[in-house]
């Protein structure tokens, strides 16, 4: 077979193998949105099939002969799509044949039977009911770190697997001095006379009237709903089903503005880039997201950059006003702008603010982290928690449903995940001022509700470069520019400045 024969081979090997796992993921979307609660156990049995048989091709041998053959051809400097394919599905293989069949399997089924525990567990606020669980989910993921082998870190391992290349240590000293800054300015900020009128978003909003505002806001940003579509679940998430198949969710509260709009918004940036890949090359590392640090950054950008913004809030907020006039129809457009930018600790992350949301991610990479050291025990993470939350916000959590058991991404083996939340804020700092410098009319054209220069530079800049280049790269590509928390502290300096007269 001649070496363009066996790229083809395995390319046709790879797309097959990207259908088996779009139809997990559809499973999966399933699971958190329409599901019945009683069909978990056999929902457990269909994912861990599918994910047996997705690792069973991902390790075959002779994909990995392929593979071998091919990559001694192939320069690691070049970016053709043949030698980036066999390169990146190389390095996957080499990876996952480390991990024994039966542990993925274990791991698939576990995962599933955790996230309805966790549900259960967070609906009765009982840690203890989701405990024996996450346990399961730890002890496996130990061996999958031992199975691969690390160097310096296990968690090294687990952060790998979402923001490749990229070591715990250098992920806890950009931390470090994120949190140095964000922690004085936060005082700075509770310590200002200037405080906006937080009520103003807790207000009647009906759930109709807000699923027609937030759709509409997504459709405008360019998010595609003849290939995409929104729906509710218990914790905001967007997923890929193929390559014209992308599903952002949310979840309401009538009594409340941000959780929906917001999260609609941030779903629907990572549904921009998804829908901005190469879908042609779906399934195949040219048509991949970079990282999820990377992802992160489209998502916190055109939530926060863009949706928090006064010029974006000049063209939406009359909207705003028709759609919801018993709650805004006499309200000012500043003050509207300042509550839905009010600072102030609180104990759920996905609706923190700008400047304490970074924290709240912190506090649950130094958990996971001590975890996996050892450390820290399962039953000890609620007081853990607690104690780290009344450390970094001066909080105390009021229940175990708003501490521990917040977030669904434990219950799904996602351990590793969090911190590219933080990344992804200062990732998209300078995606922004890059734009901005590059645009030159930004804050103008959001004004007039132009989206279309903005959501292009993005295009072009980040989501079609796809997965050949690192983080690292697509970011120095971007903006001439290293990783740094400079322009994420400047940003929010100038926003908050204004707001509370700093």
């Amino acid at each position: 077979m001649t070496a363009k024969n066996t790229l083809q081979t395995l390319i046709d090997q790879t797309k097959e193998t990207a259908v088996l796992q779009s139809i997990e993921e559809l499973l999966n979307w399933d699971q958190r949105t329409q599901m019945p609660a009683k069909a978990a156990n056999y929902r457990a049995e269909q994912i861990t099939l599918l994910s047996g048989m997705i690792h069973q091709r991902t390790v075959d041998p002779r994909r990995g002969q392929y593979l071998t053959e091919l990559a001694e051809e192939v320069s690691s400097q070049s970016d053709h799509d043949g030698d980036v394919i066999v390169l990146r599905l190389l390095k996957q293989y080499e990876k996952e044949k480390k991990i024994p069949l039966r542990l993925v399997e274990e791991f698939s089924k576990a995962r599933v039977m955790a996230h309805q525990a966790w549900v259960d567990a967070r609906k009765a606020n009982r840690f203890s009911d989701f405990a024996p669980h996450l346990e399961t989910i730890v002890k496996l993921l130990r061996e999958k770190t031992d199975a691969i082998g690390f160097q310096e870190s296990a968690y090294d391992v687990l952060l790998d697997d979402y923001e490749p290349n990229t070591k715990s240590s250098d992920v806890a000293s950009v931390f470090s001095a994120l949190k140095a800054d964000l922690v004085p300015l936060i005082s700075e900020i509770g310590e200002s006379s200037c405080r906006p009128d937080s009520s103003i978003i807790r207000r009647p909003f009906p759930i109709a009237d807000q699923q027609t505002f937030g759709t509409s806001a997504a459709k405008a940003i360019g998010f595609d709903f003849e290939a995409g579509r929104l729906d509710i679940t218990h914790h905001p998430f967007c997923c890929t089903v193929g390559p014209k198949d992308c599903r952002i969710t949310t979840r309401y509260d009538k009594n409340y503005f941000n959780s929906a709009f917001f999260g609609i918004l941030h779903e629907a940036g990572h549904g921009l880039y998804e829908q901005g890949l190469r879908a042609d090359q779906f399934g195949l590392p040219t048509g991949e997201y970079c990282s999820l640090g990377i992802h992160e950054s489209q998502s916190r950008l055109w939530e926060n950059m863009v949706g928090r913004s006064k010029s974006f809030w000049k063209h939406f907020f009359p909207l705003a006003q028709n759609s919801f006039p018993q709650a805004l129809a006499n309200v000012p457009l500043d003050h509207f702008f300042g509550a839905v930018n009010d600072v102030k600790p609180s104990l759920i992350r996905v609706e923190a603010d700008e400047a304490t949301y970074s924290l709240h991610v912190i506090i649950r990479f130094e958990l996971e982290q001590a975890l996996f050291t050892g450390d820290l025990q399962v039953n000890d993470l609620p007081a853990a928690w607690n104690q780290k939350y009344q450390q970094a916000l001066g909080i105390h959590p009021d229940s175990d449903s708003n501490g521990v058991l917040q977030d669904v991404h434990w219950s799904e083996g996602l351990f590793g995940y969090f911190p590219t939340y933080a990344l992804g804020n200062l990732y998209a700092a300078q995606f922004f001022d890059s734009a901005a410098n590059a645009i030159g009319d930004l804050d103008l054209q959001i004004a007039k509700g132009e989206f279309v220069p903005l959501l292009n530079w993005l295009r072009s800049n980040v989501h079609q470069k796809g997965k050949p280049l690192s983080a690292s790269d697509i970011l120095q590509s971007a903006t001439g520019e290293s990783l740094s928390h400079q322009p994420m502290m400047t940003y929010l300096r100038e926003k908050y400045a204004e707001i509370y007269s700093l």
